[in-house]
């Protein structure tokens, strides 16, 4: 069988990022995204990118501190929530339909280029570094937010991928989180790369089968995953997942919280 080609896999990307309702589940890492950006030092009237930006955690928090503030994804759903929420926040920032691996805007057009969670997903990372690289000005910085594959939500994703594996030869988002790997995309493109763990702290205002439920619902990846399986799978996988949110929530009023680890990467454009 032949794999599918690159049209295909963006299409099918396209098609699960804007399943469900990704602004539900946003939600809960705004204040990861908020405490990200403040610690980028962000000024009045600097050029701020948000690569794959979703509905625009970042970017929000960016623009508020004065920052001329792009994002750019491949959801339009995501995007128009992202303006929405631009809107009722009286924020000016522009959101653009794109491709986080061919960024539509010219060479080095931003002097902060940050990617939460986003550019990891791209089907060819090599591809994916070299833009960030790219529409960054040389002393600028580039910053991205990537779960580790230890962490809470790598370990979520081995459970899922147990049931539903990755396309042959497709490049796992967590290898992201992974600083040789990191060193390796970037090359020379970059210099003084720093790799930092961090655990973004997750509260979620429902039990921990009630949390599963929640991102079978909200969550596209989750969604898809779901309907894959037989009525059998999908109660293996839900038995599997609550299980895993239970053994880790550190909530005991009935609510789920849960620490999630992700790399902090922050490099200087050579």
């Amino acid at each position: 069988m032949n794999a599918p080609d690159i049209s295909t896999i963006k299409a099918q990307m396209r098609a699960v990022w804007m399943a469900g309702d990704f602004g539900q589940i946003a939600k809960f890492t705004a204040p990861t995204a908020a405490a990200f950006i403040e610690r980028r030092g962000v000024e009045r009237g600097m050029r701020v990118l948000d690569a794959a930006c979703g509905t625009g955690n970042a970017a929000i928090p960016a623009a508020a501190a004065g920052a001329y503030v792009t994002g750019v994804d491949i959801a339009p759903n995501l995007l128009e929530a992202a303006r929405e929420r631009a809107r009722r926040a009286r924020l000016n920032i522009r959101f653009d339909e794109g491709d986080v691996e061919a960024l539509p805007y010219p060479d080095a057009s931003f002097d902060l280029v940050v990617s939460m969670f986003g550019a990891i997903f791209a089907p060819r990372p090599e591809r994916a570094a070299a833009e960030l690289i790219r529409v960054c000005k040389p002393g600028g910085q580039i910053a991205m937010a990537n779960w580790t594959p230890r962490g809470f939500i790598g370990r979520q994703h081995e459970i899922i991928d147990r049931y539903l594996p990755m396309r042959p030869g497709a490049v796992s988002p967590l290898e992201w989180g992974n600083e040789a790997t990191l060193r390796e995309r970037f090359g020379d493109g970059v210099t003084a790369l720093r790799a930092t763990p961090v655990m973004a702290t997750l509260r979620y205002p429902f039990s921990a089968a009630e949390t599963v439920e929640f991102f079978r619902i909200h969550f596209g990846p989750a969604q898809r995953a779901f309907a894959a399986l037989s009525e059998a799978g999908q109660a293996d996988l839900r038995r599997d997942l609550e299980d895993f949110y239970e053994r880790h929530n550190g909530a005991t009023d009935g609510t789920t919280v849960v620490e999630a680890e992700y790399l902090e990467v922050v490099a200087t454009r050579a």
